[in-house]
């Protein structure tokens, strides 16, 4: 059983010819942000698939399609040289830096509590870590 999905799926684009297709095109900023909205798109594709596997019931569907937006999600990481392990632990710092509560105006049938940002709360910082998105995005 695999411990490290990042590594999962940088191993299966180094299997697929991804990174070849990358060191090709990681230079051109106009198809790395078409790669990027692809992806992007990719993922709501994912999460139609799983909203619609939750309304017929489907337990094995809905498994699958979470499982796949985190995939879809982790390889667009991978694709664009982000450290997703730094990325990780810079929004778990953040969220567990937050406080249970209830934010007004937003509906919460559960009852579950919210994620609140306390006063002097930090939001995660990201910088360093962009991987080619700074190329990508100009």
């Amino acid at each position: 059983m695999s411990t490290n999905w990042v590594n999962d799926i940088h191993e299966m684009h180094a299997k697929f010819g991804v990174h070849e297709w990358l060191e090709k095109n990681e230079n051109n900023p106009e198809i790395m942000k078409k790669l990027l909205a692809f992806r992007l798109r990719f993922l709501e594709e994912e999460l139609t698939e799983t909203n619609l596997a939750l309304e017929s019931s489907d337990p094995e569907e809905i498994v699958d399609g979470l499982i796949d937006l985190c995939v879809v999600a982790i390889g667009t990481l991978d694709l664009f040289d982000i450290d997703s392990y730094k990325a990780w632990d810079e929004i778990l710092k953040a969220n567990m830096a937050k406080k249970a509560g209830i934010k007004p105006g937003r509906p919460n049938p559960l009852g579950l509590p919210d994620l609140m940002k306390p006063e002097g709360w930090q939001g995660p910082s990201h910088d360093g870590n962009h991987g080619t998105l700074t190329h990508t995005l100009k």
